[in-house]
C-alpha cells in the first residue's frame, strides 16, 4: 500500500507538470488555431534561464522561477508579431508545423550552443525539500508543491476565461475576428496576450518540472510529443479536459515505469491510443475541433 501510495503521489504531481505546460499549447491551439510544435522549447528555456539564475548568479527559488518565466514571455512576444501572427487561423497546418519545428531546432541549438550537453538542474530551496507530513503518511514536500501549483492554475484559468472581460471578448475574437473587430475588440494585442499566457504556462511548467522532466538540450524534442499527447486527449481549448488527460495519463505512466519498467513508455502510449480509439475529439470536444 504505502508503495501505490507513493506512485499515486509522484503520478499526479507528474501529471500536474504536464498539465501546466501542456495547458498553455491547448490554449494556442484551441483557442488561436497555432499548432505551436515550439511549445516545449519555450518550457526548456526557461528552465536553463532558471537553472543559470540560481546556479550560476546566486539568486533564490522564487526570484530564479519568476525572473526565468518574465524572461521567456518578453523573449517569445517579438516571435509572436514578427511569425506566429502571420499564420493565425491559417487552413495549411503543415506551414504551421514546418514554421515551429524550425524555430524548435534553431532554440535547441541555441541552447546547445550556450549551455552544453549536459543535463541541468535547479536547486530546491530548504522548505521544498524533506516531506510533508499528511496524516499518517507522508510526501515529498516538492510534490505537494507542484499539486498545489497545478491546482491554483486550473482555478486560475477557468476563472480567466470563463469568469473575465478578458476570456469574454478572446471567444468573441475566436469565434468571428471580423465582428469582434468591427465591434472595437483589439484582436491583435488579445492574441499577443494569449500567447504570452500560453507561453508563460510553459515556462512554469519548464521550472517546476525540472525534477520530473530534467533538462537537457533536446529537451523540446524528447517532450513534445508528451504535450502534444494530453491536448488530443484532453480536447484543444478545454481546460478541464487537460486536466483530466494530464492526470490520467501522468499517473499511467509512472505506475508503468514503477511496477515493469522495462516496458518503458510502453503503456502511455497504450493509454493513449485506447483512449483516442473510444473519444477521437478527446475527454473535452475542445473549441479546435
Amino acid at each position: 500500500m504505502e508503495t501505490l501510495f507513493g506512485i499515486a503521489v509522484d503520478g499526479v504531481a507528474y501529471g500536474m507538470i504536464l498539465f501546466i505546460i501542456s495547458v498553455g499549447l491547448s490554449v494556442t491551439l484551441g483557442l488561436m488555431r497555432v499548432v505551436n510544435l515550439a511549445h516545449g522549447a519555450f518550457a526548456m528555456v526557461a528552465g536553463y534561464v532558471a537553472s543559470f539564475a540560481a546556479q550560476g548568479l546566486g539568486l533564490p527559488y522564487a526570484a530564479a522561477l519568476a525572473g526565468a518565466v518574465l524572461l521567456t514571455v518578453v523573449a517569445t512576444l517579438p516571435l509572436e508579431r514578427l511569425l506566429y501572427r502571420r499564420i493565425y487561423g491559417q487552413a495549411n497546418e503543415l506551414a504551421q508545423v514546418l514554421l515551429t519545428i524550425g524555430l524548435t531546432f534553431v532554440i535547441v541549438a541555441g541552447i546547445n550552443y550556450l549551455f552544453g550537453p549536459t543535463l541541468k538542474r535547479i536547486p530546491l530551496p530548504e522548505p521544498l525539500q524533506g516531506t510533508l507530513a499528511l496524516g499518517p503518511k507522508a510526501i515529498p514536500t516538492h510534490r505537494a508543491f507542484v499539486i498545489a501549483v497545478g491546482v491554483a492554475t486550473i482555478l486560475a484559468l477557468w476563472w480567466l476565461l470563463e469568469r473575465t472581460d478578458f476570456g469574454i471578448r478572446l471567444r468573441a475574437a475566436v469565434d468571428d475576428p471580423d465582428m469582434a473587430a468591427a465591434l472595437g475588440i483589439r484582436t491583435e494585442r488579445l492574441y499577443a496576450a494569449t500567447f504570452a499566457l500560453g507561453t508563460g504556462l510553459a515556462a512554469l511548467g519548464g521550472v517546476l518540472g525540472a525534477e520530473l522532466l530534467p533538462l537537457e538540450p533536446y529537451y523540446a524534442i524528447r517532450y513534445i510529443v508528451l504535450f502534444l499527447a494530453v491536448v488530443a486527449v484532453g480536447g484543444a481549448g478545454s481546460i478541464a479536459g487537460s486536466a483530466a488527460a494530464a492526470l490520467a495519463l501522468g499517473v499511467v505512466d509512472t505506475a508503468g515505469k514503477y511496477l515493469i519498467p522495462n516496458f518503458g513508455e510502453f503503456f502511455f502510449y497504450a493509454t493513449l491510443i485506447l483512449i483516442l480509439f473510444r473519444w477521437p475529439h478527446g475527454f473535452f470536444r475542445g473549441r479546435a475541433a
